[in-house]
């Protein structure tokens, strides 16, 4: 087998020339944040640093890490639903052996939230006791989930103190920038506690090609900077060189069965959680998406099988990720009359949508440090 390690230096290396070379994306307002979020981390008790359980390092903002290494932090690493589980414990570890505190969190749950206040409120025990008014700061780059962690943190608080003032709820969307201002909420009394959300703020500069690619993977850099094709034809490559199509395998009508029980629970989940509306899909939504799944992992899984060449050869690697667009067209039941750039922006538009809605599974991009 070729060794890991190899292999995702190589996938990080090609670039996917689609397109372009390196990724940046820094827009006015966000040198603008970036002082602000200077000036009032030097007030701030404590941070809670939201970032991306797919990429618990890659989501990092470096040019805030020598503030932040002097502050009290919490690393929160949201969307544990989309990461792989099977290995959380070992990113745990790791940020252990950096002495920092680290829970992953899925922000729309009640009782996901409430571990992260319960520790934060453990970090805070020693300062409470002789300050009266403390400001927690949350912060991260565009797209961790950190206004839907405010909205959460401000119904848990609202629950608890009913007669407070009512404040307004932070923006969520599903695209990177949507926060531009910093605003405060009171999240509680005696001492008085503020949590202060920001916008998600990137470094003005992106190291490098791989690290721009997982950004944008995972949605906190438009797709628009990168091109989907490119982003789609990078994902195709993870999925290769880590063989993920041969576990589709034996893939059988059971996992929309799965996938019933699951989105009930996630609904019921919604409900108690969401105070804003939100679209929940129907027994008939998840059928018709479970179809599609089921159609595009054995497309891949059939021309992963099929694939004579050599993995790590980059050519032979572009080439079955040519065929599977193919493949992925007929699968999506794109017209076979859109061909070209149109076909596979609509290919790579709809295998993206399947990845970050976790249809195509768990998966965290980034590698625990030393564990390869």
């Amino acid at each position: 087998m070729v060794n890991r390690l190899r292999i995702a230096k190589k996938v990080g290396e090609m670039g996917f020339n689609l397109g372009g070379g390196a990724i940046n994306w820094f827009p006015g307002h966000m040198a603008a944040a970036t002082r602000a979020i200077r000036d009032r981390l030097k007030v701030a008790d404590l941070v809670i640093e939201v970032r991306d359980a797919r990429i618990p390092l890659t989501s990092v903002n470096d040019d805030l890490q020598d503030v932040l290494s002097s502050k009290r932090r919490v690393v929160a690493l949201n969307k544990k639903d989309l990461a792989n589980p099977n290995i959380m414990h070992k990113w745990i570890r790791h940020f252990e052996s950096q002495k920092q505190d680290c829970l992953p969190i899925y922000a729309h749950n009640r009782t996901s939230v409430q571990k992260l206040l319960a520790l934060v409120e453990l970090k805070l025990k020693e300062v409470i006791s002789r300050e009266p008014t403390l400001l927690v700061m949350v912060l991260g780059v565009p797209n961790v989930g950190k206004s839907a962690l405010i909205n959460s943190i401000h119904q848990i608080a609202s629950s608890r103190f009913p007669v407070q003032e009512k404040t307004k709820r932070a923006t969520v969307g599903p695209l990177p920038g949507v926060t531009r201002d910093i605003a405060g909420f009171k999240i509680a009394h005696q001492p008085s506690i503020y949590v202060l959300d920001t916008p998600g703020v990137l470094v003005p500069s992106i190291p490098d090609v791989e690290t721009g690619l997982k950004l944008a993977l995972t949605g906190a850099v438009k797709d628009s900077i990168v091109g989907e094709e490119r982003l789609a034809q990078y994902l195709l490559a993870i999925l290769n060189t880590r063989s993920t199509p041969l576990h589709w395998k034996h893939l059988r009508h059971r996992r929309v069965e799965r996938c019933l029980e699951e989105q009930q629970d996630q609904d019921v989940n919604l409900r108690a959680s969401l105070p804003w509306k939100r679209k929940l899909l129907n027994d008939s939504d998840v059928h018709y998406i479970e179809g599609v799944v089921a159609e595009v992992q054995r497309a891949l899984y059939s021309t992963y099988s099929e694939f004579e060449g050599n993995m790590d050869d980059e050519s032979d690697l572009m080439s079955l990720i040519d065929e599977q667009f193919a493949a992925l067209q007929k699968a999506f039941k794109i017209s076979v009359h859109k061909t070209g750039e149109e076909a596979r922006m609509m290919v790579s538009k709809k295998f993206l949508t399947l990845f970050r809605m976790g249809k195509l599974g768990q998966f965290t991009l980034d590698e625990v440090p030393g564990s390869l």
